[in-house]
């Protein structure tokens, strides 16, 4: 039986000298129609240098396939010599035959067209459809991966989008061509479980109808467990464990799969949360969130008294010192809208936002999911550290160095690195940096929205260590926005869902999680993948997302609670 594809002792190298800078040594795998392979392995293992170099985009990084051959099955039956090809050949096989899904979706979509544009575009090139045709494409398609309000939808342009959305657009896009080998790197990465898990269905079922082969780069091994048919994993260029799905996970051999699979969280239903669902009483909140509300006017000018977009309606809470509350839900859900909100980057409609007595001077500080956009690369990190406390007043002098070493420490970074700039440091050291930035004012609150999703797990263990730690030292409350339920288990004490711009549910950590009450909070958490559940059956789910745009003038009705425990509160759900 003839491969769809057979990748044999590929190497890689970039740079003038290719082979002197190989980054890829001897890959070698095959993969028939209808299955899927799993790639995992941290930053720099060489996961996605591989997977470019399958449909030759590895050219266009400066990347050179120094030995070894790749070949493609067509869909005509000849096979395609993909090492030797023509760029003619390439770009009749991209798209048409190889489909791509990249992880960063702002940099992969043109930001002066509408993503319908681009949508219909992908339809036009490889399907051949035209007009009203491929405007009706483009809405179906934005419909499958769940994008709420598609028709409307396909008049904005990527930065109005959230980045869970931006990415379900590239997704909407490589599906299409229906290539016959899709290629999705970290395809899931910025999305909620829930969604998440609404992709995973649509690929599963998109591979069956279609006989699509897969290839599913990631870092999360509960993904891929239920997913893939045969795993590889990778590091530092090379392979050092392939098998088919169930010998790896259940039996490893190599060190690096072993230390791979004891890194990655486990969602535990709760039993792992951090409290013993006794919160404190006659403690003073550091902050309290009474009906905030934050709306963004939809007319073409500020003036047009047209319809809003309710971000955020009515949301409530409260931080007790050296607490952490967790708000999860789906991309656009309002979490990031509110937290933001607090901090003043973006203005409220209406609601208090009250800081405990005395708080006043210290900050609430915030640390960001890409920690490389955050730092200024043209700047040391004795200036990056040194940026707020100016900022705040303070003089660049010794007792402000001695600040910076002692919160270096820390973060487990060295005083040498004072001297070095953001591109010398890995992404988890990057990220280590900006929770130090963010502790030069002594805050007392700080809000950690998607701080570790970008990171490797084993990276990714050592921030939350770090996090916890660092909390216990100084008292530090956290606001921990997130979408990775495993993660949320093992930092949060109290948890908060969001919903269509509400909190739907909210309490104790173990007892939201063990019990969820609210029906979108049951969606969440059966969504989670796990590690134990293999070739995982995906059920699509058709529940239709509320739309947040609402006429002038409309106000929700009250909510209306019922308590479930000690500290649990659950919405009740209105009749539709």
């Amino acid at each position: 039986m003839t491969s769809l594809l057979s990748v044999k002792d590929l190497h890689v190298g970039f740079g003038r000298d290719a082979r002197a800078n190989e980054v890829v040594s001897g890959v070698s795998f095959e993969l028939q129609a209808g299955q899927t392979l799993g790639i995992v392995g941290e930053s720099g293992s060489g996961k996605s240098v591989t997977a470019l170099s399958v449909n030759r985009l590895v050219d266009f990084g400066g990347g050179r396939i120094t030995a070894g051959k790749i070949t493609l099955e067509r869909a005509g039956g000849d096979v395609l010599d993909l090492t030797s090809a023509s760029r003619h050949q390439l770009r009749q096989m991209r798209g048409r035959d190889i489909g791509m899904i990249f992880q960063e979706p702002m940099t992969s979509l043109n930001p002066v067209h509408t993503i319908g544009r681009q949508i219909e575009e992908a339809f036009r090139i490889n399907r051949g459809l035209h007009g009203r045709d491929s405007v009706d494409a483009a809405r179906e398609v934005l419909e499958r991966v769940r994008i709420p309000d598609a028709q409307s939808r396909l008049g904005y342009y990527p930065h109005q989008l959230s980045g869970g959305m931006r990415q379900r657009v590239m997704i909407a896009m490589a599906l299409a061509s229906a290539p016959r080998l899709l290629i999705a790197d970290e395809p899931t990465t910025a999305l909620d479980v829930t969604v998440q898990a609404q992709i995973m269905g649509l690929l599963t079922e998109l591979r069956d109808e279609t006989g699509m082969a897969m290839i599913f780069i990631t870092h999360d091994i509960g993904l891929v467990a239920g997913i893939a048919d045969q795993i590889m994993v990778m590091q530092n260029g090379v392979v050092v464990e392939q098998n088919d799905t169930s010998s790896v996970l259940d039996n490893p051999q190599h060190d690096y799969t072993k230390h791979l699979l004891e890194a990655v969280p486990h969602f535990s239903s709760g039993q792992s949360a951090r409290n013993d669902g006794k919160r404190a009483t006659g403690v003073e909140p550091v902050v309290a969130v009474d009906d905030l509300v934050v709306r963004f006017p939809t007319g073409k000018s500020w003036l047009h008294k047209g319809g809003a977009v309710h971000a955020v309606d009515g949301v409530d809470f409260d931080l007790l010192p050296g607490e952490t509350l967790a708000i999860v839900g789906e991309s656009g859900s309002g979490k990031s809208t509110a937290a933001r909100a607090m901090l003043g980057l973006v203005g409220k409609t209406r609601g208090r936002i009250d800081r405990s007595t005395g708080a006043e001077h210290r900050p609430i500080q915030m640390v960001f999911q890409d920690p490389y956009a955050s730092l200024n690369p043209r700047l040391n990190v004795e200036s990056l550290l040194a940026e707020p406390a100016i900022a705040a007043g303070h003089r660049k002098d010794q007792t402000l160095r001695e600040r910076m070493t002692f919160l270096l420490e820390k973060v487990e970074l060295s005083a040498d690195a004072l001297t070095r700039f953001p591109h010398q440091f890995s992404g988890g050291q990057r990220q280590r940096l900006c929770v130090a930035r963010a502790l030069m004012l002594n805050p007392e609150i700080l809000v950690l929205d998607e701080a570790v999703s970008a990171l490797d797990v084993s990276v990714q263990a050592r921030v939350l260590d770090l996090l916890v730690e660092l909390q216990q030292e100084f008292g530090l409350a956290y606001l921990f926005i997130s979408h990775d339920m495993a993660v949320v288990e093992r930092i949060a004490h109290r948890v908060a869902v969001m919903y269509a711009g509400q909190i739907v549910e909210i309490g104790d950590a173990a007892s939201v999680l063990a019990n969820p009450q609210h029906s979108y909070t049951k969606r969440l958490i059966s969504a989670v993948p796990m590690v134990g559940q293999r070739k995982r059956h995906y059920t699509l789910d058709h529940t239709q997302i509320p739309s947040l745009v609402r006429a002038a003038g409309y106000e929700p009705p009250a909510a209306r609670w019922r308590e479930v425990g000690a500290d649990h509160q659950v919405r009740i759900e209105e009749p539709a």
